[in-house]
């Protein structure tokens, strides 16, 4: 066993094998599996040695004691890194990771393309009524083809609210279909935004303007309920609302109201406040919803490369680099004193 042996500690999530190849090249470098289910001592046991947790996103997946708190950190006094499985963190506590001088990191930008995709699948199921003609043709016949006339998208405004990894893209491929893209995002700056496809605009603009709503942006405290029932209102009457996004950032009870009563045609959702949803939720009652199980990014090439980086950036964080996806940069000056003491290197 090597004299420096660094631990990596992750649950039994489903992961791509290219995860576990990975680490297995690094001689001083160890990946324990734990259940999440059942056998709590043993996964406290390697937590307390873990040098790095790498914990999955997925909060109503995840048991709450695995929760990256202040509370689990206390039991983690060899920590220096907690590490998101994919682009959000909703399952850290990314202030009490910084107090405890422990970096947070994550996989942003690894299943954009997935998601982007996604998007635009809804765009096009949701115009061309590809769900609602499924369904009906499973169940009915009698029915008229004009009485499931769809639109094209062609022509088409699409607001995006944020233009990061995954909006920037959704601009790229809506601009294939000849569609007029705006975007609000208010980090980046509107010449940037025009370098990634999109004409800058305010909130109200992208709702007013807007024939397709599309949130592509985290959810923070500035987010969250951000799309309630006057953004709902604003939007031109016969919009539709797409959200890959996160949970929380959609108000459900605002956009159910707004489908039922005709203002909106159609919605995709792929985000949820509890994923999955009830069975009974209002939104799986209508027939212009297309409703999906925060899928959009789960692909084989999105999970082979959110694995492949997430191991690659541990690694090179494990050998005393600065990572790419640091989440909390204000935490580093406290995580170099404490990644010298604990790991013995220079950070």
């Amino acid at each position: 066993m090597p004299a420096n042996l660094k631990t990596v500690v992750r649950l039994d999530f489903p992961y791509d094998p290219v995860m576990g190849a990975r680490f297995a090249r690094e001689a001083d470098i160890e990946l324990r599996t734990c259940k999440r289910e059942g056998a709590d001592d043993n996964a406290w046991v390697a937590l307390a040695e873990a040098h790095v947790y790498l914990v999955s996103s997925a909060k109503d997946e995840l048991p709450r004691q695995w929760f990256a708190t202040a509370d689990l950190l206390k039991r983690c006094p060899r920590l220096v890194c907690v590490s998101a499985t994919g682009a959000g963190y909703d399952t850290i506590d990314v202030e009490a990771c910084t107090r405890a001088g422990i970096i947070v990191v994550n996989q942003a930008g690894m299943n954009a393309r997935s998601v982007a995709e996604h998007t635009l699948g809804m765009m096009l199921s949701l115009s061309k009524r590809l769900t609602e003609s499924d369904r009906r043709l499973r169940r009915e016949r009698g029915y008229a083809r004009e009485e499931l006339m769809g639109r094209e998208i062609s022509g088409k405004i699409v607001g995006l609210i944020g233009i990061g990894h995954v909006g920037r893209r959704v601009a790229q491929l809506a601009r294939a279909f000849d569609m007029t893209v705006l975007a609000y995002d208010p980090y980046v700056s509107a010449e940037e935004i025009a370098r990634r496809g999109a004409r800058s605009v305010s909130m109200d603009e992208a709702l007013v303007q807007s024939d397709f709503v599309s949130i592509h942006c985290p959810r923070t405290s500035e987010t969250l309920g951000m799309m309630d029932a006057r953004a709902f209102a604003r939007m031109k009457k016969g919009a539709a609302f797409i959200t890959t996004a996160r949970g929380g950032i959609h108000d459900e009870a605002a956009l159910f109201a707004a489908l039922q009563s005709g203002h909106l045609s159609g919605a995709g959702v792929d985000v949820w406040d509890q994923e999955p949803p009830p069975l009974q939720h209002p939104l799986l009652t209508l027939h212009n919803v297309i409703a999906t199980f925060h899928t959009a990014g789960v692909t084989t090439e999105a999970r082979r490369a959110t694995a492949e980086q997430a191991a690659d950036q541990i690694v090179g964080i494990l050998k005393g680099g600065r990572p790419p996806r640091l989440v909390n940069p204000e935490a580093w000056p406290a995580y170099r004193a404490r990644f010298k003491t604990i790991i013995g290197l220079p950070a």
